[in-house]
């Protein structure tokens, strides 16, 4: 009897320590950076661009589209913030996949992109990407799947694993960004590989490459968010495509 109630302690014992670590974690996730305006209106669809709710996230699809690109977000920022920078691309043809994380943290599910090519046939060639957190945990699925991306790319952010040298990859981050563990960044350049682009963008910050207002900690951008998302367009489309 002595024994069982001390397993019966040590069982409470357990699920208490795994209630608070939960209640913690779900605590952490509900203080967040939420769409702003300009992202809620990105999310109409048009004639160009119809733009889908699924249980992936958000698809912006074009009529006829020339490629594919998996969007993972970035830590406690609405997916929905990355809508301009996804309707930009869609409506340049790009097929994008916008997903929506778990509590906001793509740590969570870092296998998100599982089976999401294979739901659009029509495109062969796909990317996957994202946005600090959501950059390195795209690069770490592209590490481990990499026969499954043409390419990957990283907005402010950097891979903690050793990329094949067949992906096409490109960096992008602004000179105004103090929110990027720029030590980190170096440190990990050794994990890309030699045809790695890297693409400063003068005056962009961290915050705008999405939509969500100012971050905590960010340099202030001397561009303003639609100069920058236009540069992260023009630097994103030829690795995306290809061409």
């Amino acid at each position: 009897m002595r024994k069982h109630r001390k397993l019966i302690a040590a069982l409470l014992i357990v699920i208490g320590a795994a209630a608070l670590c939960i209640g913690g974690v779900a605590l952490y996730a509900s203080d967040y950076y939420p769409a702003d305006e300009t992202a809620l209106a990105a999310l109409a669809s048009t004639d160009v661009v119809a733009v889908q709710e699924t249980a992936d996230g958000l698809v912006f699809l074009p009529a006829e589209p020339v490629a594919g690109f998996i969007f993972y977000p970035g830590g406690l920022v609405d997916h929905a913030a990355y809508a301009p920078l996804m309707r930009a691309l869609a409506e340049e043809g790009v097929l994008c996949v916008l997903v929506d994380m778990p509590l906001r943290l793509a740590v969570m599910d870092m296998n998100a992109a599982d089976g999401i090519p294979e739901k659009y046939p029509q495109v062969t060639r796909w990317t996957i990407g994202g946005h600090s957190l959501g950059g390195a945990m795209a690069a770490s699925y592209a590490a481990a799947h990499p026969e499954d991306f043409s390419a990957l790319a990283l907005l402010a952010a950097y891979s903690t694993k050793a990329l094949p040298d067949a992906l096409a990859v490109a960096s992008l981050y602004g000179t105004a960004d103090k929110v990027l563990n720029w030590e980190k960044y170096e440190a990990s350049r050794v994990n890309l590989p030699a045809t790695a682009q890297e693409i400063a963008i003068p005056g962009g910050n961290h915050a705008q490459f999405g939509s969500y207002g100012a971050q905590e900690g960010d340099g202030e951008a001397t561009i303003s968010a639609q100069v920058q998302l236009n540069a992260a367009v023009d630097a994103l489309l030829p690795l995306l495509t290809g061409e």
